[in-house]
């Protein structure tokens, strides 16, 4: 082998092809010296993968658990990042199963290390639903932050931070990516409120908190995503009185689209937005129900418009 890089993929092939391998056996395959071989296995070792060692005549060698890999090696932010993209693809309808199951071979053929890393990442969070026709730029988050945060979940580790120039103490609880963003829920220490926190505008700080037993929150961690994003990311922010059960509403909508509040048996109030009053529009029309829009102005007119072209159209 020309390289290092090559000859260590051909000596992980070697070894998952079969369940036991002689030095000598190795080196002759390979094309390269003993020493060669023992060399290059401690490189496999330094990486994370799991090759044992089996006293004998010339030394032979075997993959451990977990050591039947494909010829492919990950660092530990492209590892994190094929994670956090195979997770975020469950929620792109069709291909949900596929990329749960796609995640789990991912950490099948991980070295022990990185998939620990990429487990505490999928067990902390939840996937929401994606809208791709924002035409805000999504905001960079660095995946070793994620790697922390999803640890400090597993571990019930507090976090101390700055957020938004802020210190803050926190108890984690679930990462949630919700409309190309994500956000850490947890406890605030200092006030005692569950509360959703935007990643990208997360700061830890050294030493991290202390540990923490869990308690139950109140109210389920991703309607509280979903309420700061109806309250923070939109563009337009809505309040329609719709004339029908809260629960026929929720049935007829995207949960990204917004929150429902029951006001009577027969009517409910939902709480919406989007990046434009065009938009929201749209939205509440494709309810197929009947509702009152009495804020923003802006929407108020807009409707009012519309009105009058649609029954020009008709007419």
């Amino acid at each position: 082998m020309s390289t290092t890089a090559g000859r260590l993929l051909a000596l992980l092939g070697l070894l998952q092809s079969r369940a036991e391998w002689s030095g000598p056996e190795l080196a002759d395959r390979l094309d390269v010296t003993d020493r060669t071989v023992r060399n290059d296995v401690a490189r496999l070792r330094d990486l994370g993968y799991p090759v044992d060692s089996v006293r004998g005549p010339g030394g032979r060698y075997r993959l451990g658990v977990g050591g039947k890999l494909p010829p492919l090696v990950l660092d530990d932010d492209e590892a994190v990042a094929m994670a956090v993209g195979l997770r975020s693809a469950s929620a792109v309808a069709g291909i949900e199963e596929s990329s749960a199951r796609a995640l789990g071979k991912l950490e099948h053929v991980l070295p022990d290390r990185l998939r620990r890393q990429v487990a505490a990442l999928r067990d902390a969070t939840s996937a929401g639903p994606v809208n791709t026709s924002s035409n805000v730029e999504d905001p960079a988050v660095d995946p070793g932050l994620l790697t922390e945060l999803a640890a400090a979940i597993r571990d019930h580790q507090g976090l101390r931070c700055w957020y938004r120039e802020a210190p803050r103490e926190i108890e984690p609880a679930r990462l949630v990516a919700w409309q190309r963003r994500w956000y850490l829920v947890g406890r605030d220490v200092g006030s005692g409120q569950w509360q959703p926190f935007r990643v990208d505008w997360l700061e830890l700080r050294t030493p991290g908190g202390r540990r923490f037993v869990p308690t139950d929150p109140p109210i389920d961690l991703t309607e509280l995503v979903v309420r700061e994003v109806a309250r923070t990311g939109w563009a337009v922010h809505a309040r329609i009185l719709v004339r029908a059960p809260a629960d026929e509403v929720l049935a007829r909508i995207n949960p990204a689209v917004g929150t429902v509040e029951p006001v009577d048996d027969r009517t409910c109030v939902l709480v919406t937005g989007g990046d434009s009053i065009e938009m929201v529009a749209v939205w509440i029309g494709m309810l197929g129900l009947d509702f009152t829009v009495r804020e923003p102005q802006r929407l108020v007119e807009h409707l009012a418009e519309l009105s009058r072209r649609y029954a020009a159209a008709v007419g």
